[in-house]
């Protein structure tokens, strides 16, 4: 997996949250805990998620072949589409119903030293998770880019992926926390339920919005404004082309960008000079922006009249003065 597949974030994650949901089962089955419970069956839908991106990682790194003559670097947005559906289902709705079935049949506590010292072993366990991912999320965060947009505009989804993960578990752990704490001090397992009700509802929401940015990349996503901007200047960064006709972009999977253009060359030059030109405008796009890896340039003459561009492709047309 790229560096931007972020693997030492994914890896660290799936070990912390399996030793954590072994110790959180031991302490729901001691306790009785509903809460404790949400977090167990969290911890151990955050570990088979991390299990489910290593994987994804591994088959879209397979080969191009005839049937995906692109190849597979898209895999990695499926499995992680995967992930959020999983967190939705086996994470937030199972930690509901246990939060509802926990206040329609309240049960008491016993043992509440052992949860409660197990929720402070595990946040201090995915506090190190998340450190982990935040310096890994540093290294292809843009300089400036706020933890949202790097959130929103990642292609790589395994890094939001794992983010989202640590900040909802360590979330999700003070809720615990304060839910059998209050249980303790009140003596009303009610707020347990609660503390799971509220547990389920973060892991929903983490859900949805882990769902509608991979389902985006899923759809097919274009460049970034400044690798537009950069593919642009690149192709128009010399003497051969007259003008931009049309450009379109396509990330093929995290560290893979299609580009395709039609660019307009003068009408008295060779079909040898055109292909030689059209080499040196790939070459220098490739320099700007190292993930374009598949470039298909069209060759023609601009017709005003023939060929306007779309509305919404305005930015791209410039002249060589």
């Amino acid at each position: 997996m790229s560096a931007s597949g972020g693997g030492k974030a994914i890896l660290a994650a799936f070990l912390a949250n399996l030793g954590i949901a072994i110790a959180k089962f031991v302490a729901y089955f001691v306790s009785g805990s509903a809460s404790m419970l949400a977090e167990a069956i969290h911890s151990v839908a955050d570990s088979g998620n991390q299990l489910l991106l290593m994987f994804g990682g591994r088959q879209a790194r397979r080969q191009a072949d005839a049937e995906h003559p692109f190849g597979y670097g898209r895999e990695r947005y499926v499995y992680a589409f995967v992930v959020s559906i999983i967190l939705f289902s086996v994470g937030g709705v199972f930690s509901i119903y246990e939060g509802v079935e926990k206040i329609t049949n309240p049960h008491e506590l016993t043992n509440a030293w052992l949860p409660i010292t197990v929720l402070l072993i595990a946040m201090v366990l995915e506090s190190f998770s998340l450190r982990t991912a935040v310096k890994e999320s540093n290294q292809v965060r843009a300089e400036g880019q706020s933890w949202i947009a790097f959130v929103r505009r990642a292609k790589a989804p395994e890094l939001p992926v794992v983010l989202l993960e640590d900040v909802a578990a360590l979330t999700g752990l003070f809720f615990a926390l304060l839910g059998v704490g209050l249980t303790v001090v009140t003596d009303n397992p009610l707020f347990d339920a609660i503390g799971t009700l509220m547990i389920g509802t973060l892991l929903v929401l983490v859900a949805i919005v882990l769902g509608i940015e991979t389902k985006s990349l899923l759809v097919g996503e274009g460049a970034t404004v400044t690798d537009r901007d950069r593919i642009v200047e690149a192709v128009l960064d010399g003497p051969e082309v007259y003008k931009i006709i049309h450009v379109k972009t396509l990330y093929l999977g995290p560290d893979e960008l299609l580009v395709a253009a039609k660019l307009a060359f003068a009408a008295d030059k060779s079909l040898g000079d055109v292909a030689y030109e059209i080499n040196t405008i790939e070459k220098r796009v490739r320099e700007a922006v190292p993930a374009a890896r598949v470039i298909y340039f069209e060759p023609d003459i601009y017709r005003p009249s023939l060929d306007p561009a779309p509305p919404t492709e305005e930015f791209f047309i410039r002249s060589v003065d």
